[in-house]
């Protein structure tokens, strides 16, 4: 391995570059897909990030016309509830869409949103060089 300044990060071939594109699309991709199956729309934006054992999913934009008019009601909280219970609900077909993209298990997982701006970030930790059957 070259030797690389403290902070800095080696460059990747670009055979590890392509496979990494194509797995972090195939995520992003499986979500919003999920998201518009479920919701009848999805996200404005998606931009997925896998580093190790960690894989993180920012969605941002996408509230339903139902979302908005109860945020515009002062039903904020009950946006953010009503969003926290589908994704406990999604929880397994999400899960699903990352294992089969990185190939590896899936042993953990966390949702969160925001109104302002409207964003939501999953967040999947994979077991430690576990590659499903």
């Amino acid at each position: 391995m070259e030797d690389v300044p403290a902070g800095m990060v080696p460059a990747r071939s670009e055979r590890e570059t392509d496979v990494s594109g194509e797995m972090r699309t195939a995520i992003s991709d499986g979500i919003v897909a999920l998201l518009k199956e479920f919701y009848g729309r999805g996200p404005d934006k998606t931009k997925t990030y896998v580093n190790g054992d960690l894989v993180v999913c920012l969605l941002r934009g996408g509230f339903t016309r139902v979302e908005q008019t109860l945020r515009e009601g002062g039903h904020g909280e009950d946006v953010i509830r009503q969003r926290m219970a589908f994704q406990d609900v999604m929880r397994e077909r999400f899960t699903a869409v990352v294992e089969d993209a990185t190939g590896r298990k899936v042993i953990g997982y966390m949702s969160g949103n925001q109104q302002e701006p409207d964003m939501i970030c999953e967040v999947f930790v994979l077991a430690q060089n576990t590659v499903l059957d």
